[in-house]
């Protein structure tokens, strides 16, 4: 039902938390439903095949089971060691973490303060007709963390709210969440309405007695109405920030009637001013996840999926923060990353993240941020130096300051190793030098910290850090840690069968 995968699709995929070697770090290319998963590469199975020799064997040597070994930080650390002995020295990882378990838990324990402020994650609504997401999740079972959800059946909303608040914050070190959501031209097929989203982010900071969860009010310029749901949502609602798509029914692009661009005068201008006038300045708008076998099928939506609109949006509305969700990267899904690896190699650019990067020069502007999301988790699993060279190019051009962390969870499984990810990526130093990019530094140094939660803290104005330390959240985290079963290691889209 619905997405860009139809029902003959998705007879050949399969879900991936079913059939997927549960690696800290995915070894297969993950799809919720917007793009067909690329089948896994030779170089994939190579590191799946590191991963699992070296849990047999360190995981032997400290008294655990392969699953148990990957469910550690000491597994964490097996795999990015996998990861470099396949694809390079990209990441900052010693042996001694995967042999060692004290060495892991160290460095562990030492990161584990870090704020970060994850502005992109999903979960379902309970009545929800997208069968792609709802059959993966359908396993899952009993949350048995969360002792309010102890003695009583569950429902599917139960199940989808509960995975994403153990996956997001007990299975990972995010801080603050921020709760997304897409839109539909059939009000069905939303993934969350915006009172879903803004219940949650009541029941769980109420519960927790901080900020522990923001959320996006979605908007959808041209549907009928649109303009009395935002002021709906202002005055009843409060968002933290707004979201839109300029594809417009990005679940049934077959269905889409209302694409839009960002710079149009007459249709998205009187928004602009009444969010200022409400105190609202953040826009986030997904642009990008357009490779050739969408643009085949959706030619018609092309022109609206790129970034050309975006330089003229941001220089006439500079009180406006615009962040542009995944960085507007294009080529996910089959052939994805190494077309992406291939354009950068030939040219030093890559559709249409270089031409993001290159607005605030082009435009004379510095209202524009990049979202990582799928740019991130769908090139660190297939072809890390591409992950690296874009990192490059986005600091190099819209600055560290102006780069921030989202994930896209729970997609792709707990944000964990996304976090790794970053903290140990380094662009290689011939990198560096051929494309003037500066080094990414240290998990815990300023460039990585303004990009895990600096930026967004900022841009939210999110001044209580402090009091996540010891808020109920916190307390089961601990208890979660010291008594849960640990890590699943799942991810729930779908993946290319075998």
């Amino acid at each position: 039902m619905g997405g860009f995968l139809t029902d003959d699709d998705l007879n050949a995929l399969r879900p991936a938390d079913e059939v997927m070697f549960p690696s800290p770090i995915p070894t297969q290319v993950i799809s919720s439903d917007e793009f067909w998963p690329s089948p896994q590469t030779e170089r994939q199975k190579q590191v799946e095949a590191r991963i699992k020799a070296m849990a047999d064997d360190y995981g032997a040597k400290q008294g655990l089971d392969r699953r148990r070994f990957l469910q550690t930080a000491s597994g964490m650390a097996a795999a990015f060691l996998a990861m470099n002995e396949v694809y390079g020295p990209l990441y900052t990882v010693s042996r001694a973490e995967a042999q060692q378990a004290d060495t892991a838990a160290a460095r562990q324990s030492s990161l584990a303060g870090q704020f970060i402020m994850d502005v992109h994650t999903h979960f379902l609504r309970p009545d929800t007709r997208i069968m792609t997401f709802v059959e993966a999740r359908r396993s899952v079972g009993r949350a048995g963390w969360n002792p309010a959800l102890v003695g009583r059946e569950q429902t599917i909303q139960d199940l989808m709210e509960a995975n994403w608040f153990k996956e997001v914050f007990l299975d990972s070190d995010t801080s603050v969440a921020m709760i997304s959501g897409a839109p539909s031209d059939d009000p069905k097929d939303w993934f969350l309405t915006n009172d879903m989203k803004f219940d949650a982010r009541k029941r769980v900071n109420d519960a927790a007695g901080t900020r522990r969860v923001m959320s996006h009010a979605i908007f959808t310029p041209g549907q009928p109405g649109w303009m009395d749901e935002v002021e709906r949502c202002i005055e009843q609602l409060r968002p933290d920030s707004w979201k839109g798509y300029t594809v417009g029914d990005n679940t049934n692009k077959h269905l889409a009637q209302y694409p839009w661009r960002m710079d149009d005068e007459r249709l998205m201008y009187p928004f602009y001013e009444r969010i200022l006038r409400a105190g609202n300045n953040i826009v986030c708008v997904h642009k990008g996840l357009y490779p050739q076998q969408v643009t085949n099928r959706f030619p018609h939506l092309l022109p609206f999926a790129g970034v050309d609109d975006v330089g003229r949006a941001a220089k006439d509305w500079p009180q406006i923060n615009f962040v542009i969700y995944h960085s507007a990267y294009r080529w996910v899904g089959g052939g994805g990353a190494g077309v992406g690896i291939d354009q950068f190699n030939r040219t030093g650019r890559v559709d249409w993240t270089t031409d993001l990067a290159e607005i605030p020069a082009k435009f004379g502007v510095n209202n524009v941020y990049g979202d990582l999301g799928q740019i991130f988790a769908q090139t660190t699993v297939v072809e890390p130096g591409l992950c690296a060279a874009l990192m490059g190019t986005l600091i190099r051009g819209l600055g560290a300051d102006h780069v921030v962390w989202g994930t896209d969870a729970i997609w792709t499984g707990s944000p964990q190793w996304q976090i790794e990810a970053l903290r140990r990526l380094e662009i290689p130093e011939a990198m560096q030098r051929a494309h003037g990019f500066a080094p990414l530094g240290a998990a815990d140094g300023p460039i990585k910290s303004m990009i895990f939660g600096g930026n967004s803290a900022r841009m939210y104005n999110y001044q209580r850090r402090a009091d996540l330390l010891d808020d109920p959240v916190a307390r089961i985290k601990r208890d979660y840690a010291e008594n849960g079963p640990g890590r699943s290691n799942l991810a729930y889209g779908y993946v290319a069968r075998g």
